[in-house]
């Protein structure tokens, strides 16, 4: 039979309560839990699955800054201009083709050409579909949409030189506002071993179905980059080791005096009329002349732009 020492210790350990040896492990559990998270930081919540396409989104959009962003999808309208632009190998993803038009042999050259590519879409639209989608333009029963451009970040230029083992020889472009100018350097780049081109993200020409027109299909091959402040990033070109050459009509040394072409060397482009603005030519290291015996006053962005790149290659 069981002495009283064990019945009353049976008798204890059917008590409720902490026991002895514990730790408190039970009164820490009727501690609560802190205040209730707000919804975004809640899983499974709906206001925290937004928030995180947001902040995907905004990945996205620091995505493309970096890369330099995108133009805006362009339309080509006419029949002449669309023709030329499919005979360009202007990038297009679709030819508009008003519904019962009367063919003539620019009509029928432009879907042949889009149709040979096998990557323009072909639709037929009636014409008001049409004047809607160019705003009254005289579309002529003809309309080509051009992609979005993807401009590269100016870093990514020096980073090609680098993996080709190379100079960078870069072009970059001061108040240029003419696509056809910006079409002619991107040509004269890729003829002479450029490795891209750097135009303002304001106030500037941008990559449009004239320029790819202009460029002979070498914008395909050649990157043109966006800045987002030209002074700032030619700073940063020159602290990453390149000589920033402008060409001005006063400027200190002729073409053929300027050594630094012949290494890692940013040329940078004025407008026509203006010139260099006066920031980005007091950012320059070196600021020189073309000479020219005819007595033309200047030349303009595209011509002074080539044979600026001449020079560098043939001291390459």
């Amino acid at each position: 039979m069981p002495g009283n020492s064990q019945r009353r210790n049976r008798r204890t350990s059917q008590k409720k309560g902490p026991q002895i040896g514990s730790g408190g492990q039970r009164r820490r559990g009727l501690k609560g839990k802190g205040p209730t998270p707000p919804a975004e930081a809640r899983t499974g919540h709906p206001k925290k699955r937004a928030a995180e396409l947001r902040a995907r989104k905004d990945a996205g959009r620091k995505a493309a800054a970096r890369r330099g962003g995108t133009s805006p999808s362009e339309l080509v309208v006419g029949r002449n201009p669309v023709f030329e632009a499919l005979r360009g190998g202007v990038p297009a993803t679709t030819l508009y083709v008003q519904q019962f038009l009367e063919s003539d042999d620019r009509v029928t050259d432009a879907v042949k050409l889009a149709m040979e590519r096998g990557d323009v879409h072909l639709l037929e639209a009636p014409r008001p579909e049409l004047d809607r989608i160019t705003g009254g333009l005289n579309h002529q029963g003809l309309v080509l949409q051009v992609p979005p451009y993807e401009y590269a970040h100016p870093d990514d230029l020096t980073d090609a030189a680098a993996d080709a083992g190379a100079d960078p020889l870069i072009v970059a472009l001061d108040g240029v506002t003419d696509p056809r100018n910006l079409g002619a350097v991107v040509r004269s780049a890729s003829a002479f071993g450029g490795h891209g081109v750097v135009v303002p993200e304001r106030r500037a020409a941008g990559m449009t179905a004239g320029a790819w027109k202009t460029s002979a299909g070498t914008a395909a091959r050649t990157p043109v980059a966006r800045a987002t402040n030209l002074t700032r990033t030619l700073k940063d070109y020159q602290r990453a080791g390149l000589t920033v050459v402008g060409l001005a009509a006063d400027g200190e040394r002729e073409l053929g005096d300027v050594d630094a072409l012949g290494g890692p060397v940013v040329i940078v482009v004025g407008s026509e009329g203006r010139g260099l603005s006066r920031l980005v030519g007091e950012t320059c290291d070196i600021r020189a002349r073309i000479p020219m015996p005819g007595g033309a006053e200047s030349l303009n962005a595209g011509v002074a732009a080539g044979i600026v790149l001449y020079e560098a290659a043939r001291r390459r």
